[in-house]
């Protein structure tokens, strides 16, 4: 029987952030997969996704041209597809399974794993022995109970990307950042896309103002988006598939080549022995923990396999807490407040901190003020003008609860509003900070002087 300090069920963000914490204060580590190593995001995730995202931004940009410039060019989709799979396979030796080898105090065993006893683990038919236990196992796509769906077969964020061909069409049921970006990365490459999302919006736990013009931009771009969609069945056809859907009131009949599911995800928490170890569930399957990510007396838990929110960033750093508190007993907790989010659509997404609905429910005398990109220089000058950014404000200090961005490099831009946020910075704090002229985190600068004059009517860098 082998011996360790901490044994960690998983492979992926949270579970390579803990071990490597974990071996940090000399602890023997532990690390089992039962799937690929790596986990969602290297995989089958953040960085195939971005990798075809890429691909087809350029691919759009070349084909619609700049004032004064043309390109011709041409889309080899099984090519695109094989690139994709090599760097995935790249990184995922280079990132996960030599980093483990590089350490002689982790030891990663490919296997299901399953607790046998308070302290003992099976893998493989091995039982491996440790003193604590994190698990992070992550999540996979949750499919809805749709009549028909599981006899005609669909796709999810994790096929869809293995297709070789270019599908003629795709109908995504979901309406959430993953049916968003893999529906608009296939519309750029030429597939004819519909989106079905059972909510009044797209994004639906989003500022509305975001939904609302994502929503515009993607509907001119050629995607067709349908939300309080109620789907009632699903058929094979003879050239495809079939989706028997009510829309507003009246129900229609879409045909597609291929059906995609993105209506969420579910936890891996299945067959772990997690009674043995006295780990709850919750009523959908994922561990319950307290503020320090303990689940049990010696089981800690992080990532996905916890619940909202669902991010890689947010695993690895939940990862890092378990493992102190798991091995060094430090009693950290996560702070959420400052965590900033992304979605990498074209104009992308990027958010922190309160909407203006949740800080209205937190008690905070708000005041809010919007800017459109278009006022923006930088995106004047690229002519990248389609996009809005809101900035949530408390009246009373104008200590800044919140920005929600939908633009060019937002995912980048929002980091400036995290910080911010995090340090409990105002207004008048953003706007006394000299920006790079000109970029696109001038919006932030902007949208706080919005609370003070109309910047579309001031001349360049004045305040």
């Amino acid at each position: 029987m082998q011996k360790y300090d901490v044994a960690i069920i998983g492979s992926g963000s949270a579970a390579f952030a803990a071990a490597l914490k974990a071996s940090e204060y000399g602890a023997k580590v532990l690390l089992t997969e039962f799937d690929e190593v790596g986990g969602t995001c290297v995989n089958r995730g953040c960085i195939p996704t971005k990798n075809l995202i890429h691909a087809s931004v350029i691919y759009k940009n070349a084909k619609k041209g700049f004032p004064g410039v043309k390109a011709d060019v041409s889309l080899d989709f099984a090519s695109l597809i094989a690139q994709k799979d090599e760097l995935v396979a790249e990184l995922r030796k280079e990132k996960y399974i030599d980093v483990a080898e590089s350490y002689d105090n982790i030891n990663l065993v490919q296997g299901r794993a399953n607790f046998v006893s308070p302290t003992e683990i099976k893998v493989n038919g091995e039982i491996y022995r440790a003193e604590k236990f994190i698990i992070a196992t992550g999540t996979r796509p949750a499919i809805p109970p749709i009549r028909g769906l599981e006899n005609v077969g669909y796709l999810t964020s994790r096929t869809v990307l293995q297709l070789e061909e270019l599908p003629e069409s795709l109908i995504i049921i979901g309406g959430g950042y993953i049916a968003l970006e893999i529906g608009q990365l296939f519309s750029r490459f030429g597939s004819d896309v519909t989106i079905l999302e059972r909510s009044e919006r797209i994004l639906s736990r989003a500022e509305p103002v975001i939904s609302e013009h994502l929503q515009k931009y993607m509907e001119e771009d050629g995607m067709k988006i349908y939300t309080s969609a109620t789907i009632s069945e699903v058929r094979k056809t003879g050239d495809g598939k079939e989706v028997v859907v009510k829309i507003g009131g009246e129900t229609r009949k879409l045909k597609a080549e291929h059906i995609l599911v993105a209506t969420g995800r579910k936890p891996n928490t299945e067959n772990l022995g997690l009674e043995k170890v006295g780990v709850k569930t919750d009523k959908r399957g994922f561990i319950v923990v307290d503020d320090e990510l303990r689940a049990s007396e010696s089981v800690w838990a992080a990532g996905d396999v916890i619940g909202e929110p669902m991010a890689t960033p947010i695993a690895a750093k939940e990862g890092i807490v378990a493992a102190e508190n798991a091995v060094a007993d430090k009693h950290r907790t996560m702070d959420y407040r400052a965590i900033p989010r992304a979605i990498f659509t074209h104009p992308e997404v990027g958010i922190v901190g309160l909407t203006e609905e949740e800080a209205e429910k937190s008690g905070f005398t708000c005041s809010c003020k919007t800017l459109l990109i278009k006022d923006v220089p930088k995106a004047r000058a690229i002519r990248e003008e389609r996009g809005i950014i809101k900035m949530v404000v408390e009246a009373n200090t104008k200590r800044i609860l919140g920005v929600h961005m939908l633009g060019e490099r937002a995912a980048d831009v929002i980091h400036e509003a995290a910080l911010a946020i995090k340090h409990r910075m105002t207004i008048d704090d953003i706007i006394d900070l000299v920006h790079v002229y000109p970029t696109m985190s001038e919006a932030i600068k902007m949208v706080a002087q919005m609370f003070y004059k109309d910047v579309t009517k001031l001349s360049c860098c004045a305040e």
